[in-house]
Order: C-alpha cells, then sequence, then structure tokens
C-alpha cells in the first residue's frame, strides 16, 4: 500500500520534470482548479485505490498505443476498472494491429515515465502526433483524475474542462469512442 499525502489545491514548491511544470502553469493560465496529492511511486491501478480514496473520484486509465509501423500514436484514456480488448479499439478506430507503444518512445513522446501517461502530455505534443481517444465512460464522468506528468502526483480536475478547456488549449480534440 502505497502514502498518500493530504489533498493539496496548489502547485508543489518543485517540478520534477519540464511536463511536471508545464501542467501546473497551464492550469494555473487556464484557471482550471484541481486537487492533487503526493505519493510514493505509483505505477499500477492497484497502486491507485488509495489516491482515488483520498480525492474521492476515480483514476482513468491513460495507455500509449500505436500502428505496427509506428506512424500513428494514441493515448487512449479508459476507465481504470476496464479491461483493454485491442481489437476492439482498432475496430472502432478503423485501424489494424494496433498494440502498446514501445518503451523508448513513451518517455521522448509523453515526457513521462512508465505508469504516468497523462492526457498532459498533449502540452509538449507541439507536432500533434499524438491522437487522443477517450471512453465514453470517462469522458461522462464528473472528475478526472489522472497523473500530473509522474508517477508520485496525482490529480482530479473537472472531465469537461480537460475535453472543453484544456485539449483545445493543447489544439487537440479528443475523439470519444464507446467500448
Amino acid at each position: 500500500m502505497i502514502n498518500v499525502s493530504e489533498v493539496m489545491k496548489t502547485p508543489p514548491l518543485t517540478f520534477k520534470t519540464p511536463l511536471h511544470e508545464k501542467v501546473y502553469k497551464t492550469l494555473e493560465a487556464l484557471k482550471i482548479p484541481f486537487e492533487r496529492v503526493d505519493t510514493d511511486e505509483a505505477v499500477t491501478m492497484e497502486d491507485c485505490e488509495n489516491i482515488n480514496k483520498r480525492l474521492d473520484m476515480d483514476m482513468v486509465k491513460t495507455l500509449f498505443l500505436c500502428n505496427r509501423q509506428q506512424t500513428m500514436f494514441y493515448l487512449f484514456v479508459t476507465a481504470g476498472n476496464k479491461p483493454f480488448v485491442t481489437s476492439e479499439f482498432s475496430k472502432k478506430l478503423g485501424v489494424s494491429r494496433i498494440s502498446f507503444a514501445p518503451v523508448d518512445l513513451f518517455e521522448k513522446m509523453l515526457g513521462t515515465k512508465i505508469g504516468a501517461a497523462t492526457v498532459f502530455s498533449a502540452l509538449i505534443d507541439e507536432d500533434r502526433d499524438l491522437q487522443i481517444v477517450i471512453d465514453a465512460d470517462v469522458a461522462n464522468s464528473e472528475w478526472y483524475g489522472c497523473s500530473d506528468g509522474t508517477n508520485t502526483g496525482y490529480m482530479k480536475v473537472s472531465t469537461k474542462k480537460i475535453i472543453e478547456e484544456f485539449l483545445p488549449y493543447t489544439k487537440h480534440k479528443a475523439k470519444i469512442i464507446e467500448l
């Protein structure tokens, strides 16, 4: 069981990566409120159980995927407890042979470590190489629980603000699918 801090509504005093800093500066600039916690390193959905309790929400599961040629990249956001079936995802997008993107592209394209994939990586995707795909169950949730770009910081943000304010700011448009 991982340790989880008390809930905070202010950015951390120090930032661990350039993406981490961009996340909080962008939320501040867009006036998007958040609640956050600091934790021990969390990598699995099981690690997030105490985070969910502390923030009173359910953490999303964010997967970094690509086609076989590694020319199309997807950041798929789904409910943490929902199994991922590649064939269903591929069919919904009309793309064959989707798989998990290689580890070496994870930090390069997402600016995070394994276990910390986040929609906030759209901030560093200036070439729009990432297609943001959100499961309808997540899109219809009041709260969006996710990594702050690290695997030791997690936050709760309004899902509506992520989809309607944050993603347009990054010039990304979420594709909502039902799985």
